[in-house]
């Protein structure tokens, strides 16, 4: 039991250093690879989630717009060093994409998220994540992850660990140039 419980606590401490981010308690499928490889050029899968401001968002009412999907916490680093360039993108494409995110943060710290959009002018919708979320979009590892979603509402890229802006921008891009 007790080697169990150090070998936990040493993947832990390596999916930290290696990753730079923090491992999120995974579902019992999430170690399934066939998931992961569903989800990408598959349609994204639907959500409703109350936000830190007491409305309803689902991912059904965001059609024929780029969306990016950003799950967070406000306790991990490389995720709060993102969202600068999260707010930035929202602000330069405000009118064809969208982006959600999704906080993981859990008991202990999720009194602190509302706050937090606050504190970081965080201009778009951030939503309480859920089991059931984190399954359907194929279990979450590591935070940051991001999906981003085509206008038809397919997954088209995702990212674990701390993304440049650029890489964001040259997608959104290329996804608006298409019909």
């Amino acid at each position: 039991m007790i080697i169990k419980m150090l070998a936990g606590l040493i993947l832990l401490i390596n999916s930290v250093a290696v990753n730079n981010s923090v491992e999120y308690s995974k579902p019992p499928n999430a170690d399934d690879p066939s998931i992961i490889t569903t989800l990408i050029d598959g349609k994204a899968p639907d959500f409703s989630l109350k936000s830190v401001d007491g409305k309803v968002v689902k991912f059904s009412d965001y059609k024929n717009k780029v969306v990016i999907i950003d799950f967070w916490a406000t306790w991990c680093p490389p995720c709060r060093k993102g969202i600068p360039d999260l707010i930035s993108i929202q602000n330069e494409f405000k009118n064809d994409v969208v982006i959600v995110g999704i906080s993981l943060d859990g008991d202990k710290t999720i009194k602190d998220v509302p706050g937090f959009v606050k504190d970081y002018g965080i201009n778009y919708p951030v939503v309480y994540g859920d089991e059931k979320t984190v399954t359907a979009y194929g279990g979450i590892q590591a935070i940051p992850t991001s999906f981003v979603i085509d206008k038809k509402g397919n997954i088209v890229d995702q990212h674990v660990g701390l993304v440049d802006k650029s890489v964001y921008v040259n997608k959104i891009k290329e996804l608006l140039k298409k019909k």
